[in-house]
């Protein structure tokens, strides 16, 4: 399952043994939900043979990306959602009755996995350069970002027998 995460400034897709898969900056005051969409279409995994994947299977994401147009995105592209609803969209949709529709599905034994990118997060944080933003350019900062991701998977390459 593929997990996905911001924290403030930058968004990143993780794949389940907490390996980054994409990063998008953004500057700090923009908003999480729209964009999702952008961080599933910067995702091209190459298989064995033909075009590499773009679709993961399920995507658990914490409340800040619960929207009908996320939600709709999903159920375009076969994607299960593992989003739980925020409180006022759902006191929203009960006023509205039966007019509102239905609750949005949740799982929350595959919601648990989110802290993959959690601990993502926190790996690429033991770089003090990238803990404490001391980059001034959005490059430079992206640059040690996909540094930082290179090497945790470098490790688990090398690693394994």
């Amino acid at each position: 399952m593929t997990t996905y995460e911001t924290a403030g400034q930058h968004h990143e897709r993780v794949l389940a043994p907490d390996r980054p898969l994409a990063f998008l900056l953004t500057p700090g005051q923009a908003a999480d939900c729209p964009l999702f969409t952008a961080v599933l279409n910067k995702i091209r995994v190459p298989g064995p043979a033909g075009r590499p994947r773009t679709r993961p299977a399920a995507v658990a994401a914490d409340k800040a990306y619960s929207s009908k147009a996320n939600h709709a995105y999903l159920r375009r592209r076969p994607i299960v959602a593992v989003i739980p609803e925020k409180s006022d969209q759902r006191a929203n949709r009960k006023t509205k009755g039966s007019a509102g529709g239905r609750p949005v599905g949740f799982d929350p034994l595959r919601y648990r996995q989110r802290n993959t990118v959690e601990r993502c997060f926190q790996n690429i944080k033991t770089w003090r350069g990238l803990a404490t933003r001391y980059d001034e350019t959005p490059e430079g900062y992206e640059a040690g970002l996909h540094l930082r991701g290179s090497i945790m998977w470098l490790k688990l390459l090398t690693s394994s027998p």
